[in-house]
């Protein structure tokens, strides 16, 4: 057990989370460690596409809610210089009418209209919204809050009893399985591909020809194609036979695709859960436990908005 300043918060849990809960906690003054199993580059956070869109997350009313206190700050973020990796990108979600969206994005998002024919093969609608570079993302977000006075060290935890301070805050995404325990956190695979940019500028989420999903986001480091969803898969290893669906898929939508060049494959576990936990909790010897964790695939998308609630719980 270490010995940590009596008013010092832990936050466990390097992701995307992680590190705004933490930076929401330092930019209030508090003085904040963050402990992460493995290094920030390498959470599930770095695999993310990761365009801002509540997805596959529960309850929806209230991520909606967090997801655009998340999308103001994304907003401004790319208003300034590029090094926090967030840029606003036109783009086509298909198979979604502009009156789905129109009631709760309509004057939170720029050029949000009907998607046209020479667009999207179908129902869709267009509009800019925030497309983050996550290599470029979460370092940005380490070193903003080292600018804070936060600390960020690499360190597995067992138990919430080992982080010897007053407040601890729970940012483990799946690791909640164990360490809470909560099994109702479960795994969903998700396999993406990177393929050379052959000059697409605006990203696209819909149903291919033959009804199968696919989307395709353009990053500084190539063009994320995806994906996959598959529950209760742990694997990390990359299917190749879910990679060439992938990347047919997408070059249904966009036929440029077909014949680009491999730079990467990625896959990650998005932490699902019948609805996120965000809460205030009780360690058994009476300290404060704040759980926020359980965002499925929009933990990027929720982040700010979840971490302003979170720092909220976590100083009463």
């Amino acid at each position: 057990m270490t010995s940590e300043p009596s008013d010092e918060i832990v936050v466990v849990g390097g992701g995307v989370v992680g590190l705004t809960t933490a930076l929401a906690l330092a930019e209030r003054g508090r003085r904040v460690r963050v402990w992460t199993r493995d290094a920030v580059e390498a959470t599930t956070s770095a695999v993310a596409g990761a365009l801002w869109w509540p997805y596959r997350i529960q309850p929806v009313q209230q991520a909606r809610a967090w997801a655009l206190r998340s999308l103001a700050v994304y907003q401004e973020l790319a208003a300034e210089s590029g090094a926090s990796g967030v840029r606003l990108v036109e783009g086509v979600l298909g198979g979604t009418r502009l009156d789905e969206v129109d009631g709760w994005l309509a004057g939170r998002v720029p050029d949000l209209r009907a998607a046209t024919a020479a667009e999207f093969d179908g129902t869709g609608v267009r509009l800019r919204l925030p497309l983050i570079d996550m290599p470029a993302h979460l370092p940005w977000l380490r070193e903003r809050l080292r600018a804070a006075g936060g600390v960020v060290e690499t360190r597995t935890v067992s138990s919430f009893a080992e982080a010897d301070a007053p407040v601890v805050v729970n940012c483990t995404g799946l690791a909640a399985r164990e360490l809470v325990p909560d099994p109702s956190v479960r795994p969903v695979r998700g396999q993406l591909v990177v393929v050379e940019n052959p000059g697409i500028d605006t990203w696209l989420v819909g149903d291919d020809a033959g009804g199968e999903h696919a989307y395709l986001f353009p990053q500084p480091g190539g063009l994320v194609l995806g994906g996959t969803a598959e529950e209760d898969v742990w694997s990390l290893e990359p299917d190749p036979a879910a990679a060439e669906s992938i990347v047919r898929r997408c070059a249904r939508l966009r036929p440029e695709i077909a014949g680009a060049r491999v730079l990467e494959h990625r896959v990650g576990l998005r932490p699902t859960r019948p609805a996120v936990r965000l809460e205030r909790d009780v360690l058994p010897d009476g300290r404060l436990l704040v759980h926020n964790y359980g965002h499925g695939g929009a933990g990027v998308t929720v982040a700010w908005g979840c971490a302003r609630e979170a720092a909220r719980l976590a100083t009463g």
